[in-house]
């Protein structure tokens, strides 16, 4: 019954807006003015605000992954490819991947005890201490094992640097720093530039890789870069992991308040500024306390599927198996059943918007001039939950990686007016960079560089799980500064939106937004993308990129192909 309900309300929903969209295409709007390689074509601002209108609205409660507001989006977009006519690239001969899902719920009788060699004991409180999540994917975790302090958890042969000097983690507790070592030399840890090694993601992975049963982050905000708070609303809800596969995890991923890890190494008669300081060096090692963690996490499991939605357009030709790949996500944070009055995410701009510049881009293509490669769309799900969707896709992807070219992702692009500049921080550590620069100069679009490249937010949107197996990719976003204003006016916008809006119910739809700047990104991201499909090399990383070697190991010409191609039809 709930699926025939689905499938009604999903009929209802996609004639509406084809309805809406036929409208809007009769009415006359401003078009973006910048140079195009195809000047026949351009991104129609109306269509991408219908798109926003009806991805944002509370009929789709909040598009909560796996649940049925978003299903109904991933079929409103799927119908939308299917209207431009571009192939299904998905399961089966459908536009569908299905992504298996587990989601993890930390319980309240999850308990955690540092005990001293000497007896001395300190219980942590959940949520106010400490905050734990069960990667492993199993309702009970019973934990008694030693502590190691290992710096900042990280191992990387191109800086000559290793906190772990061939120590064995195997069932024992890694206690660590959040970031990684201070510099201002771009040779070494990219200076201000924050790495991948910099963050959580990675420090829990590597800590599981070697065996370490579970990983406690301490926590400092001006090395994290947000509070405690921020730790305690994301880790302290239920999550979602990908569906357990071979890959090491750890049974409790955690983070602790810096005053609770002080006290912990002062259990060991150690000081934690010290140690701070020793871990700022390459000569540091590794000091296992003689502490003990005594835990019981307990956790309520949930298995849910989602779905991608991926549509490819075809080409034919010597290079017609490699592609460049669109992404965006289209989830967001669903609905609150413990708030009162609005308790729906409608997340308009974070990524109704990126969503609708996909579908965009898709249109256009659809239009466009053959191209020697393959152009495949993905919307992905759960990029809200640490982009599983696009992880997914990165290992499941029905082009070998390494015959993807270019990946260009949307991501909350504020519908604010007509901007004159973009970022694309990412492109540059690329081979493709000179001539992405070209066709912004052609568009009117100076360049900005990342405004906060101490912040990592290359590593938290869904074109870094493409990244990390070796395509190079990036998001396009516009800058700060917009027709009409000057850049503190933009930057007044964007911390508005980020304080009044940015994951709350307040991100709703609103008549009065500007997506002149939303179709000029969706224009800017075709000719990149036709540009990247035209050249007679695949792109690639510079030397001495942190992805590089991913790039060389998916090119390699000994390696199987680890994914099915898609194949042209015969005319």
């Amino acid at each position: 019954m709930r699926k025939l309900k689905l499938i009604e309300a999903t009929i209802f929903a996609v004639v509406l807006c084809v309805s809406y969209l036929d409208v809007q295409a009769i009415k006359t709007t401003d078009k973006p003015e910048a140079p195009s390689l195809h000047a026949e074509i351009q991104a129609d601002a109306e269509k991408i605000r219908a798109h926003v209108k009806f991805l944002a609205s509370d009929l789709l409660e909040g598009r909560g992954t796996g649940q049925r507001g978003g299903d109904i989006a991933s079929e409103y977009i799927a119908t939308q490819f299917a209207l431009y006519g571009l192939k299904p690239a998905g399961e089966n001969g459908t536009y569908f991947q299905d992504v298996p899902m587990v989601r993890v719920k930390t319980l309240g009788e999850t308990s955690f005890n540092f005990v001293a060699t000497s007896l001395e004991t300190m219980t942590l409180k959940n949520l106010d201490d400490f905050v734990t999540n069960n990667e492993s994917q199993m309702e009970a975790a019973y934990i008694d094992a030693p502590i190691v302090f290992v710096g900042y958890g990280i191992e990387a042969p191109e800086y000559n640097w290793d906190d772990y000097k061939g120590i064995d983690l195997k069932g024992k507790v890694a206690l660590l720093f959040v970031n990684e070592p201070a510099s201002d030399d771009p040779k070494f840890f990219k200076g201000r530039v924050l790495t991948y090694y910099g963050g959580w993601t990675y420090k829990f992975e590597e800590t599981a890789r070697r065996g370490a049963i579970a990983a406690l982050i301490i926590h400092r905000t001006d090395l994290a870069g947000y509070g405690w708070e921020a730790v305690r609303s994301s880790w302290g809800k239920e999550r979602s992991y990908l569906k357990r596969d071979a890959t090491p995890k750890l049974q409790a991923a955690s983070w602790i308040q810096l005053e609770v890890a002080k006290k912990l190494v002062g259990m060991a008669g150690l000081d934690l500024d010290k140690l701070f300081e020793q871990a700022q060096t390459k000569d540091f090692a590794p000091v296992e306390l003689p502490v003990r963690l005594q835990a019981h996490v307990a956790s309520q499991l949930r298995p849910v599927v989602s779905r991608n939605v991926l549509a490819v357009r075809l080409s034919y030709g010597p290079m017609s198996h490699e592609a460049v790949f669109y992404t965006a996500h289209y989830d967001h944070l669903g609905v609150d059943p413990d708030m009162k009055d609005d308790n729906i995410y409608n997340g308009a701009v974070d990524n109704a918007t990126g969503c609708a510049v996909l579908l965009e881009v898709a249109r256009v293509w659809s239009q466009a001039p053959s191209v020697p490669r393959a152009i495949l769309f993905a919307a992905v799900t759960a990029g809200e939950q640490g982009s599983l969707g696009s992880e997914y896709l990165a290992k499941h992807s029905p082009v070998p990686t390494g015959k993807i070219s270019l990946d260009l992702n949307y991501d909350a692009l504020a519908p604010i007016g007509d901007p004159e500049e973009v970022e694309v921080t990412g492109a540059e550590r690329t081979t493709f960079y000179s001539t992405l620069k070209e066709r912004a100069k052609a568009f009117g679009l100076a360049i900005r560089p990342e405004a906060h490249p101490e912040a990592g937010h290359y590593y938290r949107s869904d074109h870094f799980s493409l990244a990390r197996v070796g395509i190079p990719s990036f998001s396009i976003a516009q800058g700060l500064k917009f027709k009409g204003h000057d850049e503190a006016w933009g930057e007044a916008q964007e911390q508005d939106y980020v304080e009044h809006r940015y994951r709350r119910p307040t991100d709703e739809y609103r008549p009065e937004m500007d997506f002149t700047g939303d179709a000029k990104m969706a224009m800017f991201g075709y000719e990149v993308g036709a540009e990247a499909a035209s050249w007679l090399k695949l792109i690639g990383w510079l030397s001495g990129d942190e992805f590089e070697a991913e790039r060389k190991l998916s090119q390699a010409p000994d390696l199987k192909p680890q994914h099915k191609k898609i194949r042209p039809r015969k005319k």
